[in-house]
């Protein structure tokens, strides 16, 4: 934008409001059909579309790569490396929904034929119904639901630094290997280094992929906390003196894993003392233990609760565990309710809460003010700790 001066461009409003006032006494009386903006909208953002899975293959020992399609060969919608996408499941007489980390690059979701996006996804230790499912029962051809583009979880130059030292762990890779193939492919401009935490060197998902991606820009270093006498890289964990090895004067820290690690790391890099607007925490799903969160009251951690629910004028009681989310009894109880990144964060499973008391997690309460003013909870978050009654939009 060129600068003419203070008064000059001060005053640009009056001159753009005469050139609306022309435009509009040399307009046609009749309606404009066309929506320009609206088509490249909707093309953009389309919400929730038909998704095929076109190819299933191992990511690794314990991990597996899903790819999705469009039936009619169409782009996906645009994202940026890092974002998630959420995934509808039919299970049963429920549907449902999860968030899984994009691990393929956004131009590949661009490509004018056979434009794919990917999830890469880690069998779980026994409670994971949905990622054991991804794991051993989908196949090419199955069809899905799904939303592509969620979270803020990407690179910004306006706000992150030239340097990024991404902290991961486990399945947490998957973001920053859709980061990795999009700098690899020469649309994304950064330097990256991954310090990649796993138990041993035969269970690291997407080391080959990985590996072959290595430039100047992007660093891949992998850390062992299991006992390998042959293991020739680094050891332990993901440590503060370890981070500071591979910093730069000015780096963001981006980090995803489990949330064990994301406690572990708070206090490593609280040592580090950087800047807050260089540290990235992706959300990290619902919680394991909501019983271990300062403030639970333990006494009712045993107990089952009545859960109404209301729905315009239909009401369903069913039962709720003290120590599962509202989404979770909703989904047991086979009733819809939408959801996104089901860690406190989008605010899709909004609930307004009528009576009785829950207990939000501290750790993933992404609620404006005004919900936590008038009663309104993030249903993933939310744990009942007496007979509770809420009201949910009809699906």
């Amino acid at each position: 934008m060129k600068v003419k001066g203070f008064l000059k461009d001060v005053g640009g409003a009056s001159r753009v409001t005469k050139a609306r006032l022309a435009a509009f006494e040399n307009a046609s009386p009749l309606p404009v059909m066309d929506d320009p903006i609206g088509n490249v909208a909707r093309e953009w953002h389309p919400g929730k579309i038909d998704l095929v899975v076109t190819d299933v293959r191992p990511a690794g020992k314990t991990a597996t790569t899903v790819r999705f399609e469009r039936p009619d060969g169409k782009k996906l919608p645009p994202f940026y490396a890092g974002q998630f996408m959420v995934i509808d499941f039919p299970m049963g007489e429920s549907l449902i929904s999860r968030p899984y980390s994009i691990s393929s690059a956004p131009y590949q979701a661009r490509l004018a034929e056979h434009a794919f996006v990917e999830i890469t996804v880690r069998r779980s230790k026994g409670d994971g119904f949905i990622c054991d499912y991804i794991n051993g029962s989908v196949e090419v051809g199955d069809r899905f639901r799904g939303m592509i583009g969620c979270g803020q979880f990407y690179y910004e130059p306006l706000r992150d630094a030239k340097h990024v030292v991404a902290l991961a762990g486990g399945v947490g890779i998957t973001p920053f290997a859709s980061m990795a193939r999009e700098i690899a492919h020469g649309t994304l401009d950064f330097d990256l280094t991954i310090l990649y935490g796993s138990v041993s060197s035969d269970d690291i998902t997407l080391k080959d992929e990985l590996d072959q991606l290595k430039s100047d820009k992007l660093h891949i270093v992998h850390v062992l906390s299991g006992d390998e006498p042959n293991w020739n890289g680094e050891r332990g964990f993901l440590t503060a003196e370890l981070i500071q090895k591979y910093s730069a004067d000015d780096t963001t820290y981006f980090i995803c894993g489990p949330q064990v690690m994301y406690r572990f790391l708070r206090g490593e890099l609280a040592k580090l003392n950087p800047p807050q607007r260089r540290v990235r925490f992706e959300v990290f799903g619902q919680a394991k233990d909501i019983t271990a969160f300062e403030g639970y009251p333990q006494e009712v951690k045993d107990k089952v609760f009545n859960l109404t629910v209301v729905r315009g004028i239909h009401e369903d009681v069913i039962p709720a565990k003290a120590t599962e989310s509202l989404v979770v009894a909703l989904e047991r109880a086979g009733i819809r309710i939408e959801t996104g990144c089901r860690s406190g964060e989008c605010g899709f499973c909004r609930t307004k809460v009528l009576a009785g008391d829950v207990f939000i997690c501290p750790e993933s309460d992404g609620r404006r003010a005004a919900d936590r003013d008038f009663g309104y909870v993030h249903a993933c978050t939310a744990y009942p700790v007496s007979d509770v009654k809420i009201k949910i939009p009809i699906e």
